[in-house]
């Protein structure tokens, strides 16, 4: 069963296009990760501060390793993060 993170963004003012440059380079590299179903990144087209991130990985160490990557580190935690005025992540399991 795939296991998904839900996570809201919200950008400091002035902090959007950091934000949008850290989640544009993430994409590609966490497609290419073995765990990796699904990663995409969405801007709000109501508050251009407001950024959601859909991700699915195949099970919860497919996550895990997603965090520990080169990648987060830098682009989320070292780029993205640091922009952020709030953030608020939900981890799921699909329903049957």
């Amino acid at each position: 069963m795939t296991y998904v993170i839900a996570a809201t963004y919200v950008a400091k003012d002035g902090e959007a296009e950091g934000v949008q440059a850290a989640l544009e380079a993430m994409t590609p590299l966490t497609r290419q990760e073995p765990g990796c179903v699904g990663y995409q990144a969405h801007r709000s087209v109501e508050d251009p501060n407001v950024f959601f991130l859909y991700e699915q990985y195949a099970d919860e160490s497919g996550f895990a390793a997603h965090a520990g990557t080169e990648h987060f580190e830098r682009y989320i935690k070292g780029e993205a993060w640091p922009r952020l005025e709030r953030r608020e992540v939900v981890r799921a399991q699909p329903l049957p």
